[in-house]
């Protein structure tokens, strides 16, 4: 374990602790604004909101690289490490989401998602078709932003799963502009998070699920992670959103083919370059 995550103790799980009861307090009086807040552009900036007070009782705090792109309609692209990207892109970016259409039926979680103008997917192909006429309804008219998950669940962090090309159905013969945006994790002092300590405390994933890297001793819910870095005192984001590339012509297979390359090829060149920096940092702390 990194002698940068903290040491469980007594008073750094009390600090946690209020820190997640807090959480739940906001949601509580967040409901009733939310319930009278109409479904549309409205609720949807709202949710920045919502996530910008997550975010701060998590310690978590963004660093952006490179500028989100002007053009509209808009879908971004981005590789899925934790529950955290859920909250970090709309506090940077506004906009929403694109999600499976499990999530619609989750208790609390569906409804509030729903608010927040999030557009349900049924990635069933026997509602393939009906699927992409909802997306492509949703997307052109609107102004901001709609995020997506390729990979279609969370990794440890250690690479970037193969992206399901179904998602880019809605991009496929159309003048959506696609912006892919790679997410990656760090000690509050720049640090990169090792793959070990990523899987191990910050990363939220299926252990089945990962074809490569080290696994988690313990697999946690969605808010059982939320309260565990809370308890470690939070970490930092880096997100850097890179140009949106040439996709005229392609299909939704080239599609997702091209933006995984992009992404994973991004994401693998800026942990090969923290380590490097690590490697600096921990040469220049052994001389003091």
């Amino acid at each position: 374990m990194s002698s940068h995550i903290r040491k469980q103790n007594i008073f750094n799980t009390i600090t946690g602790s209020i820190r997640f009861v807090a959480f739940w307090i906001m949601v509580v009086l967040q409901l009733p604004i939310l319930f009278l807040l109409p479904r549309g552009r409205f609720s949807v900036k709202y949710m920045g909101v919502f996530m910008k007070i997550l975010l701060i009782l998590s310690n978590i705090k963004i660093i952006k690289h490179g500028t989100i792109s002007k053009k509209r309609p808009l879908l971004v692209a981005g590789n899925h490490i934790s529950v955290f990207e859920i909250a970090t892109f709309p506090v940077m970016f506004g906009g929403s989401f694109i999600s499976k259409n499990d999530v619609r039926h989750w208790p609390l979680v569906g409804w509030v998602a729903n608010k927040f103008g999030v557009v349900f997917v049924d990635r069933r192909p026997s509602h393939a078709a009906e699927a992409l006429a909802e997306v492509q309804k949703a997307i052109s008219t609107i102004s901001y932003p709609l995020y997506i998950f390729p990979e279609g669940t969370t990794t440890n962090g250690a690479y970037v799963k193969e992206f399901k090309s179904s998602l880019f159905n809605v991009a496929e013969g159309t003048d959506v502009t696609v912006q892919p945006v790679v997410t990656q994790y760090c000690f509050h002092d720049g640090t990169p998070i090792g793959e070990e300590d990523l899987a191990e405390h910050y990363a939220y994933f299926d252990n089945a699920k990962q074809t490569q890297g080290p696994k988690c001793s313990r697999e946690r819910s969605a808010f059982g992670q939320i309260f565990h870095v809370m308890v470690l005192g939070g970490f930092t984001v880096n997100v850097y959103m890179l140009p949106p590339p040439p996709l005229a012509g392609m299909d939704r297979k080239q599609m997702a083919q091209k933006l995984h390359e992009i992404i994973s090829n991004k994401y693998m060149e800026i942990k090969g370059f923290n380590k490097n920096e690590d490697r600096k940092f921990m040469r220049k702390a052994s001389d003091r």
